[in-house]
């Protein structure tokens, strides 16, 4: 029997997994620094986040239907193909910037910017999508909880690990240093997944959009448990980037620091990232998935709370560091009982219409979440108004615990 290190298929999946990895994490520093140096309206930066989020509530669903219609080796190359392109376009609208642009001025910029990110974003949710539903066709599904941890802690070690302070370092060098490597590491990656080597599939026939769409939709919404953790997902995702999206804002005026200091904060969350894909497929061996995916849900809103209140660089990385534990022992009780439960022939639609409702969300979050900061600074300051988000998230996550304690049962 193949173990998964000799498994040439997984371990090229992984290997693509590192480099586009690696690109998000640096992404995610590299990103909102730059909309920071255009301007500090927390509005305009979370209306960035919001423009890489959208594509995940308008095209989640299409984009199911592509994939179980088309190529999924080769439609992962192309999304990594045309990201590369993208990638290379914020280098150009980089290498336009002026020096020091007025607020005025600055708009077009930031919308240009927010064009880019949503068009990556665009890409991302093909890719992604795609990506997940080839894990259950290179290894059997007795692995599939320990590729999937495995996966989980590569993409926390290159994305929140090494891409964050790595983006710091070369945001310190030069601006367009970090969208640079990132459309390296896209050609790598899509080069990657252009070695895999797959049993020949039999697309199912094509009929209408809305037909094959439908049917996507219909399966999950019969399906209480897939439902309600679809649902649920999308709460906590939503309150999550709410937070998170003015986490860069918090870091510079509440804290203080630079680039590289921002970096290797969210390093510090990928430290238990890294912890939580090795040890988390073992509390789900010991306690059970419900269990565990009851522990999981009942720990989420602590990391908010304590960012919210905290102005100590270490104490608010330490809560990182502990919410992305929970985050991967979600994940990993989650994604593998969908990779079962989810027929090959409907999974990359139904996968598509998870994460409609599960990850649709975070562009209304990220939006919302600058807005909050906006109309709440007049009456109560901008410190407070920073951390009201944070506030605001671990009250929707404490009462989401409540709500599926008992509605939430997936053994």
């Amino acid at each position: 029997m193949t173990t998964l290190v000799q498994n040439r298929n997984y371990l090229k999946l992984i290997s693509a997994s590192v480099a586009t990895n690696l690109a998000d994490g640096i992404a995610s520093v590299a990103f909102p620094w730059l909309a920071t140096l255009l301007t500090r309206d927390p509005f305009l930066i979370g209306l960035v986040a919001f423009a890489g989020r959208l594509p995940w509530l308008l095209l989640a669903v299409p984009a199911g239907v592509i994939t179980d219609r088309a190529d999924r080796r080769r439609l992962i190359v192309q999304a990594d193909c045309f990201r590369l392109v993208l990638a290379l376009g914020v280098v150009g609208l980089i290498w336009t910037l002026p020096t020091a642009p007025s607020p005025d001025a600055a708009l077009p910029f930031i919308l240009a910017l927010s064009g880019l990110a949503f068009l990556l974003g665009c890409a991302e949710v093909v890719r992604d999508n795609t990506a997940q539903t080839l894990m259950p066709t290179v290894v059997g599904k007795s692995d599939l909880e320990k590729a999937n941890g495995q996966l989980w802690s590569v993409e926390t070690i290159l994305g929140r690990f090494v891409g964050p302070p790595l983006a710091g370092l070369l945001i310190a060098l030069s601006l367009p240093f970090p969208f640079l490597l990132n459309a390296v590491a896209f050609a790598l990656a899509a080069l990657t997944i252009w070695l895999i080597v797959l049993p020949p599939r039999i697309a199912p026939p094509k009929r209408s959009w809305r037909v094959e769409t439908m049917e996507g939709l219909a399966w999950l919404w019969t399906r209480p448990v897939l439902r309600r953790l679809a649902l649920s997902l999308g709460v906590i995702n939503g309150l999550s980037t709410l937070a998170l999206v003015v986490l860069v804002l918090v870091s510079q005026e509440r804290l203080g620091i630079s680039a590289s200091g921002f970096g290797l904060l969210l390093t510090a969350g990928a430290a238990g990232g890294v912890l939580g894909g090795f040890l988390c497929p073992v509390i789900i061996a010991r306690i059970g998935a419900q269990r565990s995916l009851t522990v999981a849900l009942g720990l989420i809103p602590v990391p908010f709370l304590v960012i919210g209140l905290a102005s100590n660089a270490m104490i608010i990385g330490a809560a990182l560091f502990f919410q992305t534990i929970v985050a991967v022992l979600w994940n990993v009780v989650t994604v593998s009982y969908r990779q079962r439960a989810i027929p090959d022939e409907l999974l990359g639609r139904v996968n598509s219409v998870y994460r409609f409702f599960g990850w649709g969300t975070m562009s209304l979050g990220a939006l919302l979440g600058g807005t909050v900061v906006s109309v709440s600074e007049p009456s109560l300051g901008r410190d407070i108004a920073l951390a009201l988000p944070f506030i605001l998230a671990a009250i929707g996550t404490g009462l989401l615990f409540i709500w599926g304690m008992n509605r939430l049962k997936i053994d």
